[in-house]
Formats: C-alpha cells, structure tokens, sequence
C-alpha cells in the first residue's frame, strides 16, 4: 500500500517540477510527462519508480484543487516566511558571536597590555629604589639649606619671616540670599575682584562653596582694607557686611573717612593706593640685578609661594566656618 503524503512536510511544486505561479495546465502537462517515466508499468521491477509516481498522483490531486491548493498555498507561504526568520535569526546570533568574540579578544589584549603597562612600572620603580630620583635628592638638599639658613640667619625684628606673613589682613564679606534662590545669586569671584580692589591690591578672594553669602578678602595692606571695610556697600539689592577676621591697624591709626561722599572717598582711595601700595595692575620688574636685587627677588618669590599657601589655609578656614555654621 502507497504510503500518503504529509503535505506540511513536502514541495509538491518540486515534486511536479514547476513554479508555484503555475498554471492548472502547467501542471497536469509536467505530471503527464514523469509519470510517464515511472509508471508502474513501465517500471515493474523498480519499487522507487512506483513511490515516485504515487507522490505525482497526490502532488496533482491537491494543485489541481482549489480549495485544497489555497490550504496548501497558505500553509508553504507560513514555512518560507519561518524560514526567512530563521536566517536572519542565524545572521543576527553569528554577527553577535562574531562581536562578542571580537570584544573578548580586545578586551584579552586590552588586559595583557595593561600587564605589560604595570610590569614597566614596576621595574621604573625599581630602577628608582637603587639609582634614587636626582631631582628629589637636589630638592631635599635645597630643603636643607633652607631650614639652615632659616634658623642661622632670624629676622631683623626677632619674628620669624613666615609667621608675620600667615599674619595677613583678612576681612569678611557676607550678604542675604533670598529663600529659595540659587546659591550663586549676589557675587561671583570676579565681582568681589572689581569692587575692592579700587581701593587696594587684593591678593585672595575665597567664595564659600558650602555655604552662600559669604567670601573672605585678603589684602596687602590693613589701611586699604580698612578703606574698603569703611565705604565699600555692595549693590543694592545685595547689600554687604564686613567685619575684619585679621591685621585689623590699630585705632589710631585707622584712615579717617568722616563724611565725605562717596566718589571722593574712592578717588582718596585709588590716589593712596597708587603711591603708598601696589596696584593689581602693577607688576614686579627688575633690571640690573646686583647682589641685593637678587636678594630682592629671592624674597619676592618665597612671598608668592607663602601667598599660594595663605590662599589654600582661606579655604580651609572658610570650609571650617561652615560646617561650624551648619
């Protein structure tokens, strides 16, 4: 007995040899022409002939039927459309493979390199332990003489030269920020800058990052600063108090401002400034060094290098004012 075909399983368009847009006639013209060539007559012997020509039989009877074709047609459409996803799901998994793969192997020459960056180091360190750093040595060296020259050679007046300079002129700034405004809202840096060094050389401005409305000002001079403290109001709209945190001069030597208006007081100010304390605008120049310019020099650099650490103690004692203050 014949064995029925699972039509789900099978091409009955290639088992007749002909395209699925093929007509009713196209059909039975190919099925006439190969069941010719292994009908069970003609081929007694050949079992494979007889299967082949029963699969021609039922490949016809279902293409030559319309009901039966369209099922059919339905169900080869649903298989090719599957297989189309499984291809590109097959594209998609291999050019995922192939990335990840690609990301390891990177990712392997990423960490042999960084290996190979640690193995460097650690040899250069190395290579320091036994030969030492010449730079450092030459700095510590220096460092030396310093403190020897420090404690040979004290000050004129008996203080110790850095202990008068971590003494400088300070003052407070501080003004209301309206609930709920921005933290910035009132100065920046920049306009703290313009408005008190009209009346002297401002070395630090520290603006409070933690807390708003509040900075402190370090001048070059206690009588400038006194001037400031004395007229400087602030806007309007974000008016300032100053109080004095150090080097406040003494009483009775305090400028005396009485009540003149305002411009004239800036103007006594900026002339004050321009002759007895050097302006922001001017700079240190030197020209013909002798062995006391040089000395001269020497000193102007060791104050730069205790004014950059006067600024990082502002920081710190605005940092500590804050969280004294909540």
């Amino acid at each position: 007995m014949a064995k029925k075909l699972d039509i789900t399983k099978e091409d009955l368009y290639g088992i007749l040899g002909v395209e699925e847009t093929a007509t009713e006639k196209e059909i039975t013209k190919s099925y006439r022409k190969q069941a010719l060539k292994c009908h069970p007559d003609k081929n007694p012997d050949n079992p494979k002939a007889a299967e082949q020509f029963h699969r021609l039989t039922q490949a016809l009877e279902i293409l030559t039927d319309a009901a039966a074709k369209a099922a059919y047609d339905k169900i080869l459409k649903a298989q090719k459309a599957a297989l189309l996803r499984q291809k590109q799901y097959d594209s998609k998994r291999k050019k995922f493979k192939e990335d990840l793969e690609a990301r390891e192997r990177a990712a392997g020459e990423q960490k042999e390199d960084t290996a190979a960056d640690a193995r460097k180091l650690q040899a250069e360190i190395e290579r320091l332990r036994k030969e030492g750093n010449r730079i450092l040595q030459e700095t510590q060296e220096q460092l030396r003489k310093d403190l020897e020259e420090k404690v040979n050679k004290p000050s004129d007046d008996g203080v110790d030269s850095d202990d008068a300079e971590s003494n400088t002129v300070k003052i407070k700034a501080k003004w209301k920020i309206k609930k709920g405004e921005n933290r910035d809202e009132g100065y920046t840096k920049q306009e703290l800058e313009d408005i008190f060094s009209k009346y002297g050389e401002v070395l630090n401005i520290v603006v409070s990052v933690k807390k708003s409305g509040t900075a402190i000002i370090e001048y070059s001079s206690p009588y400038t600063a006194d001037m400031a403290v004395m007229n400087v109001k602030g806007k309007e709209d974000f008016p300032l108090t100053l109080s004095w945190l150090s080097g406040q001069p003494p009483e009775d030597r305090l400028c005396n401002h009485g009540n003149q208006e305002t411009d004239d007081r800036q103007k006594a100010a900026s002339d004050t400034s321009a002759h007895s304390f050097s302006a922001p605008s001017q700079n240190y120049q030197f020209s013909g060094f002798g062995a006391a310019d040089s000395k001269d020099f020497e000193s102007v650099v060791l104050m730069k290098m205790r004014q950059a650490e006067e600024r990082k103690r502002l920081i710190e004692q605005m940092e500590k004012e804050d969280e004294e203050n909540g």
